[in-house]
Formats: C-alpha cells, structure tokens, sequence
C-alpha cells in the first residue's frame, strides 16, 4: 500500500515540497517530546555548546547568545539519531520515510539529521538557502524531512518556502571568496516576495526537495517551534562534498538495497565551506552563547 496519494506525489514534483500528516505515530511524537524537554533542561546548566561530540569533534548541542539558565534557547541538536533510540527509530522506520521512498524510489539511504528548535522568544532566524548547495551530491534526488514536533503557526518561526523554486539554479552562498551559508541580499528579497508558510500539527512533515529555497523568522510567541529534521537520498546518489554533520548512520540504507553504480547528473556545482562550530547559525552571522561571553 502506498502512503501518498497520487496527488500528494505530483504536487511535490509541482512545487518542490509537500506538507503530509500523521508522518509519525503519538507514540513515537511523544517520545522525541520527552527527549527535546530532557535536552532543554540540560541545557539550564550550560553557558556555552555541550554535549557528548559528533563523531568530527563538535559540540552535540548548541545555544543562541539570548541563552540563559532561567530562559533556555537551545537552538540545534546535531545528530539526535546518534544518541537516542527515540529519534533513531524515527529515523529509520516512521511513515515519513516510506513517504520519502515514495518520492525518489524505493531505494533509499539517510545522509543526517538534526534539531533546529526555536524554544519561546528565540532569537533564531534562518537565511534562505539551498540545501543541495550544503550537500551536493551526483544527482538531487534528495528529499529534507521536516517533521513538527509542536504545532507550527504564523505566531511561532514557521518555514517559508518558495514553491517551484527547485526547478532553479542553484544560487551561490558565497560572498565573493566568504562563505555565507545564505543566498545574496537581492535574492533573498526575491524569495521572501515569493515565500509561503508550512503549516500543520504536531507529527506532520514537510517533505522539501533538496533544491527549495527555504527560510524561517524568529519565534516571537510563547509556543515552541521544533523540527527534526532528516535528510534522505536515493541510493545512487553519492555525495562530492563532505557531509557538514557526519554520523556514525550516515549512508546507511533504510529502504531497498544499495546501488551498484552512482547516477550522474550533468552541471557544474558550487563546493561548499563546511561549518567548525557547533551549528551552522554561525555561518549565517548568530553567534552561540560562548561567541558573546
């Protein structure tokens, strides 16, 4: 049986994104919840990135500079498939991956994942950009897995995405010889025209190709905004940059069989600068907690 629907598949094709429910079951959304808040507590007796380290050496958890014991603005969690069973079997085995599969073929592979949570009153922003110009690969059959941990509404951060955006070029992140992590101003004002919002209950997910232009705004109310988000490929393609978030899952296959042969996709694509800090808020111009002490 099939998850989406036919409809549901084209529009993903049409716009470049499509926003399913029910990606998870209560069970398992509660326990990635339970997970999130034990990470936020945590989080009360740090004032600078903590955490058992990613397998590159880096902090596991990171924090915006408004952070503060009283006010907690934890803002990522590298990995979380790495360390919890909770948010490893998500990532393995939810119906957000058989709707994935359904999209780029049943053969599948996880490439890594994380938490971007924008807790009451963060300050967390995120330029537009790409993520295929994050991680290219030899072809773009690539699909982000955005699954809401809270409700998401125009109040809270919620993503903005330009529809039909990833039939594109994929746009430069790079200022001259800087890396930005965001597109240029002039392209930014362009997408922002051009922008609407994901919205959906807790345990939707949106499903963004991986050539999207994609966005989000502060958290200006008193409601969390959490994604854990995956990133998915078919398994023929291969990545040529070095993963900005390696993990001990990366490459491995969670749906069909590997590929004998890698696909090729012709063009030329910009090589990214792979963040050393915590998390890529800081190549975007946020600093973490420690940058401002």
């Amino acid at each position: 049986m099939t998850v989406l629907t036919q409809e549901q598949r084209d529009a993903f094709w049409r716009d470049g994104y499509l926003v399913a429910d029910e990606a998870v079951t209560p069970i398992q959304l509660a326990a990635l919840k339970a997970e999130i808040a034990s990470w936020v507590e945590q989080s009360r007796a740090h004032s600078a990135p903590f955490g058992p380290p990613t397998i590159d050496g880096r902090p596991r958890y990171d924090m915006g500079v408004e952070h503060t014991a009283e006010k907690p603005a934890l803002r990522r969690v590298n990995n979380p498939s790495d360390i919890s069973d909770a948010y490893r079997e998500v990532m393995l085995d939810a119906r957000m991956v058989d709707m994935v599969a359904e999209l780029v073929g049943p053969n599948l592979k996880f490439h890594h994942c994380k938490i971007n949570l924008k807790l009451p009153g963060a300050k967390t922003e995120v330029s537009y950009h790409q993520d295929f110009a994050y991680t290219p690969h030899t072809n773009d059959d690539i699909v982000t897995a955005l699954l809401f941990l809270d409700d998401i509404d125009e109040s809270n951060g919620a993503l903005t995405v330009v529809p039909g955006s990833h039939k594109g070029p994929v746009l430069s992140l790079f200022d001259g010889d800087r890396f930005t992590g965001a597109v240029a101003a002039d392209e930014e004002k362009k997408a922002l025209a051009q922008s609407v919002p994901c919205f959906g209950k807790a345990g939707s997910v949106c499903l963004m190709h991986t050539r999207l232009l994609h966005g989000s705004a502060a958290n200006g109310s008193d409601k969390s905004r959490g994604l854990y988000i995956c990133v998915y490929t078919a398994a023929d393609a291969v990545p040529i940059a070095r993963n900005p978030m390696p993990s001990s899952n990366e490459g491995r296959i969670v749906r069909g069989v590997e590929a004998k042969f890698a696909r090729l996709k012709e063009g030329l694509v910009e090589l990214p600068k792979q963040p050393k800090t915590a998390s890529f808020f800081t190549v975007i111009g946020q600093d973490s907690k420690q940058a401002a002490e």
